[in-house]
Order: C-alpha cells, then structure tokens, then sequence
C-alpha cells in the first residue's frame, strides 16, 4: 500500500485567489477534500462557490496560490490539462450535452475520444450508466426531447463515463423544474453511497443534510467556517451563517 496516497487529500487548494476586475471573488482559498469524500458548499450568492468549482479543473484560471489534484499541481495547458480535466467530472447548471447528438452519444463521446475506449466497450458501459441513472430508455433521443431533469442525468452519465476520480457539480439543481430536483438529487445521493468524490455547489440543504460529509460555508469569497452538517445547521459559529440559515430554513 502506497502511504502517501492514504494520506494525501485528492483536491488541495492553498492560498488561491481570484480576481474579476476589481472584484477579489477567492480570497487565500485553503482547502482539503479527502478521497471518498462529499464536500457541500453552500452561501450567498456572489459569495465565490461556483467560480470555486470551475477553478478545480481551470474552467477558471487562478490569480495566486496551487491547486493540486491527486498530489500533482494543475497543469496549465495543452494535453496535461486535457488529461486532468478527464479526472475531473463536471456537472453544471445548465446540462451542456450536444444538442446534435443522442443521449447515448453524449455519454460515449469522452471515452471514445479521450480515453480511446472501443466504440462498443464504450456503448455497452454507457447503457449501464444510462440505466444506473433511469434514463436508458431515452438513449436514442436528442437532448432537447428530454424533460431537464433527465438531461441533467445524462450529463452525471457522461461524467462517470470518464472514470473521473472527483465530480463537481456546480448547482446542478438550479436550473430545475421544482418536481425534477429530486430525481436529480437522488442520483446524486447514491453516488455519494458508493464513494464517489464530489465537490457540490447547492442550495438544496436536503441534499447536504443527506449526502455531505462536511458542508463549506462561503461568503464574500472567503471560506467562512466548515463543520460535518450536523454541527452546522444545528450550531453555526459565524454570525454570517447564522443569519444565511436564518434566512432560508424554516422556521
């Protein structure tokens, strides 16, 4: 057993910052998420989580500080990039499958072309993706023939179509019909089940409540405060979420 591994969190941010113009939106970013683990982060908006996400696989570039995936810094650019991007699945607000292509095509295209998997290897494993997330009846259709969140399945299919070794999903959610937000939730409930990484942008506090290992609270692009969600929603420290749960749980 290699004993650095059991030891070296899978994503590891130090010090990050990022700048939009004059606004500072990651201020000294430190932050560990461990193999296996289900990191939840939730605060205001504007507070910097989905600029946080996009900057664990250089969707977003960093001003200063390191980033480092699996114990190796992000690379720049150019095939090294490409190749960590393929570690990293991503999951985003609005779905991002190509309109031209079907469902099953959708979720065979990254193994077909990035990881050079046989074109029937490739089919036959995304079935069972597509079956594992209940949309393989739709494997034949377009994108736009399918309710929101049944694309938004796809796309977490196209995702683990790539053996990814952390997924992020940046509020997944958002873009959802009210009565689709739950068949999205719990299929990412179960893959938290089976020990997947993920790195969750949300506002679904059911969801973190469930699934989280540890919730990250943002605001103002600083990381506030991070408690297992238990500790959280029930004994928040920082009087900024206190007054964030105060605002959005029931009363």
């Amino acid at each position: 057993m290699d004993v650095t591994s059991a030891t070296t969190p899978l994503v590891r941010l130090s010090g990050v910052n990022k700048h939009f113009g004059d606004l500072h939106v990651l201020r000294d970013i430190d932050l560990e998420v461990d193999k296996g683990e289900v990191l939840v982060v939730i605060g205001p908006s504007g507070s910097g989580k989905s600029t946080l996400c996009r900057a664990i696989n250089r969707l977003e570039p960093i001003d200063s500080g390191t980033i480092e995936l699996d114990g190796e810094p992000l690379p720049q650019e150019g095939k090294a990039l490409a190749r960590l991007r393929s570690d990293v699945g991503m999951v985003f607000q609005s779905f991002n499958l190509f309109a031209h292509k079907t469902v099953l095509e959708n979720v065979t295209l990254g193994p077909v072309k990035v990881r050079r998997t046989k074109k029937a290897d490739a089919r036959e494993e995304a079935l069972t993706l597509l079956d594992r997330v209940g949309v393989k009846d739709q494997a034949d259709k377009l994108p736009a023939q399918l309710s929101g969140g049944q694309q938004q399945r796809v796309a977490i299919a196209r995702a683990l179509a790539m053996h990814p070794k952390v997924i992020l999903f940046d509020e997944p959610t958002s873009a959802l019909d009210p009565e689709m937000v739950g068949e999205v939730l719990d299929v990412m409930v179960g893959l938290a089940r089976d020990g997947m990484t993920m790195v969750v942008v949300t506002h679904e506090m059911g969801f973190a409540r469930k699934a989280a290992n540890r919730v990250v609270f943002m605001a103002d692009g600083r990381l506030v405060e991070q408690a297992t969600p238990e500790e959280f929603f029930t004994n928040p420290q920082s009087t900024r979420a206190k007054d964030f749960l105060s605002k959005i749980l029931p009363h």
